[in-house]
């Protein structure tokens, strides 16, 4: 859990701060998962922090959603243009 937060305040996805007034606090749940190595046993204990996103309500507690997710023809596409240009000089 203490190597779960460190990442979280290192890569600064997150910031404590004071709630408005009026606003709906969102909770949060730790998530624990044991990680096993080929032969079975025990490797390592592995733990994240979730925001429980079920508790909110669209046009309440937000108003747009962003997931960005990359379709493969465009990733093939990208990649094949690269390639292309990548036996040129570019400049």
């Amino acid at each position: 859990m203490d190597i779960e937060i460190e990442a979280i305040e290192k890569n600064g996805t997150w910031e404590l701060i004071d709630r408005p007034k009026g606003a709906k606090v969102v909770g949060v749940k730790w998530v624990y998962k044991t990680k096993l190595n080929e032969k079975g046993e025990v490797d390592k204990f592995k733990a994240r922090l979730v925001v429980k996103g079920y508790a909110q309500q669209y046009g309440i507690d937000y108003t747009e959603v962003f997931a960005p997710v990359a379709r493969m023809e465009t990733v093939r596409l990208v990649i094949a243009y690269a390639a292309q240009k990548g036996s040129q000089h570019v400049t």
